[in-house]
């Protein structure tokens, strides 16, 4: 097997007294498409945050081509930045600016030295009419449906040719139809870019779906990691009962709706 391109090693995070990793260990091999999993505030969003040191750790090793991002220089985790890309939960677009703009965002923060508007204007079409949304720079977020807002932040995070893709929630709020449309799509960037994904969901049929491999999160460690095929003849309960949605109600709950 391959070395890894990124590795989480004993990594500790909390926020006051909330703690959400207490020994995060994971793997993420190059090219690969691997789902992180979990319960809702288990950190999951977390661990792609603390890649891109949007937070910083409180304790472990987070490292990158075996560099260690824990220890970089803003200027440093800049240019780490440049090569991993984030789709935010929601597409995170900016309103006030046109579609065209929030695509080449990205390029005019990291690229403005390299590139011109020539080359950016050619990059976000490319971007654009990679996710099925050709020609329609000129507008605005607002006129957007909620699929169509998740495939532009796409084209944002694509379009500076990252080396790795993170997916927040990709899916999360989108009708079957968009859910497949944004499936298709991780499946076939891979493909056609040859990235590294690390997507968070717990969407269990896109998981399936769309994964090389699978973790799970739960206390602030991963439980289990592997194939969707482990993942579905797991006997860990707690696996296969996040899996199935088959977590016993609880007596408690029992007697209230019994009420």
């Amino acid at each position: 097997m391959a070395e890894p391109l990124i590795r989480f090693s004993h990594v500790r995070k909390a926020f006051g007294p909330k703690t959400i990793y207490r020994d995060l260990n994971l793997d993420i091999f190059p090219g690969e498409t691997l789902t992180v999993m979990g319960g809702s505030g288990v950190g999951k969003s977390v661990m792609l945050k603390l890649l891109i040191r949007l937070l910083d750790v409180d304790g472990g090793s987070v490292s990158f081509h075996g560099e260690e991002i824990t220890r970089m220089s803003e200027r440093e985790i800049g240019g780490v930045r440049r090569r991993i890309a984030m789709l935010f939960q929601g597409g995170a677009l900016f309103d006030s600016i046109s579609v065209g703009e929030n695509v080449a965002y990205g390029l005019r923060e990291h690229f403005r030295d390299t590139m011109s508007e020539q080359q950016i204007a050619e990059r976000v079409d490319w971007a654009l009419s990679l996710v099925g949304l050709p020609k329609i720079e000129a507008m605005r977020p607002a006129d957007l449906s909620g699929g169509m807002k998740k495939r532009v932040g796409l084209a944002r995070a694509i379009a500076v040719q990252p080396e790795v893709l993170l997916y927040d929630e990709p899916t999360t709020g989108l009708d079957p139809i968009n859910t497949e449309r944004i499936n298709h799509l991780i499946r076939g960037l891979k493909k056609a870019l040859n990235v590294t994904s690390i997507v968070v969901t717990h969407d269990m049929k896109s998981a399936f779906s769309i994964s090389d491999r699978m973790a799970m999160v739960v206390r602030g460690e991963i439980i289990a990691v592997g194939t969707p095929d482990d993942f579905s003849r797991s006997k860990d309960p707690r696996v296969a009962d996040f899996i199935n949605g088959t977590a016993p109600v609880t007596e408690d709950v029992e007697t209230l709706l019994r009420a």
